[in-house]
């Protein structure tokens, strides 16, 4: 099944194409989302389809910074029940909490993880987004739609506490950085491993104002009832651990074990049970990640190996032949072929 996202995620986008000038039905049926699915925001639409939209609109319409100009038309609102869930937290950290917990609500494969501290910026708190799809194509616009709503519920929640440190980028932007720093008021990394904002941690604990306990248990009663419970296998949890750690050299199997508070060998016989293993996992996330660093920033290719965990980029032109069937060089300059090589779900086959 595909993955799917609340339509209340594409909220302003007929009236932003309109405003610079375009037609958005054509964009609509190209990419098979119903138009009459944006008039009922609980609606479901493909995720795939709704982020190649975007980037066809930034392109077709000359605006490189699309993804932002929504953002900014948007707010906690999009949400639905998820957004009074996290309205009525005691605090904004609990607000972020709930969101991490629910956020399969309005798309079963975006993650939205609070880390606290960050393990890679002492003295900060890191919020990170992320998607959960395999293959997913060049989501620029996509990505800067997601930390560009986030960036202003924390506006919204934090009120005057909020102070954005930074914010990192997981691709090369079309728009200039100039643009993303009038928007978010703070330092933008491009081309980082991870998309974040970067936030003081005592920001975090802002008490929100007018909590209401009883509304907030009635919507997480309600989701809970309605939507079921997020149903992330563990499968869905070591591919979300794997993605964390690649870059930082956390992706080994003892190590996710440890994050996710099992033994090696228990992950293992529960990865069996959903008819899958670690090396299988780890290899579909370093070929998304591989094909994602390729076609989305301009990397040396050294570095791109690193960051997928492997040795030297001699060992990425090897993955690469036998993930794409292409070299890396040959990936950045065309995209991936259509249908990636059989030989690339392949377990435990990647050279060092």
């Amino acid at each position: 099944m595909s993955a799917m996202i609340r339509s209340g995620g594409l909220r302003g986008y007929v009236s932003l194409v309109r405003e610079l000038g375009g037609d958005p039905l054509p964009l609509l049926r190209r990419f098979h989302v119903a138009p009459e699915a944006l008039d009922d925001e609980d609606a479901l639409i493909p995720l795939r389809s709704t982020a190649q939209m975007l980037e066809a609109s930034a392109d077709l319409l000359d605006c490189p910074d699309f993804g932002l100009r929504l953002a900014g038309t948007q707010d906690i609102s999009i949400l639905g029940p998820l957004a009074v869930a996290m309205q009525h937290s005691p605090t904004v950290a609990d607000a972020m909490q709930c969101a991490s917990r629910y956020l399969f609500v309005h798309s079963p494969a975006i993650a939205f993880t609070p880390l606290l501290p960050s393990p890679r910026e002492p003295g900060l708190a890191e919020l990170r987004i992320a998607y959960l799809v395999e293959g997913m194509p060049v989501t620029r616009q996509g990505m800067d739609l997601s930390l560009g709503v986030m960036h202003r519920i924390l506006q919204f929640l934090g009120r005057d506490h909020y102070r954005l440190h930074a914010v990192t980028l997981p691709h090369a932007p079309l728009a200039p950085l100039a643009h993303y720093a009038r928007f978010f008021g703070a330092e933008v990394r491009a081309e980082d491993p991870f998309a974040a904002l970067l936030i003081h941690p005592i920001d975090l604990q802002t008490p929100l104002r007018a909590v209401d306990t009883t509304l907030r248990q009635l919507a997480a009663n309600y989701m809970d009832q309605h939507f079921g419970t997020p149903g992330q296998s563990v499968a869905d949890r070591v591919r979300l651990a794997v993605d964390h750690g690649l870059a930082t050299g956390g992706a080994d199997k003892q190590r996710v074990a440890a994050t996710l508070a099992m033994h090696p060998r228990t992950l293992q016989r529960h990865l069996a049970a959903e008819d899958t293993s670690f090396e299988a996992i780890r290899d579909e996330v370093c070929r998304s990640a591989a094909l994602r660093y390729l076609t989305g920033t301009r990397m040396p290719l050294s570095q791109v190996a690193g960051l997928v965990g492997l040795s030297e980029q001699s060992a990425l032109t090897r993955a690469c032949r036998r993930w794409f069937g292409a070299p890396p060089s040959r990936i950045r300059r065309d995209g991936a072929p259509v249908r990636p090589q059989a030989a690339s779900r392949a377990a435990g086959e990647r050279s060092r």
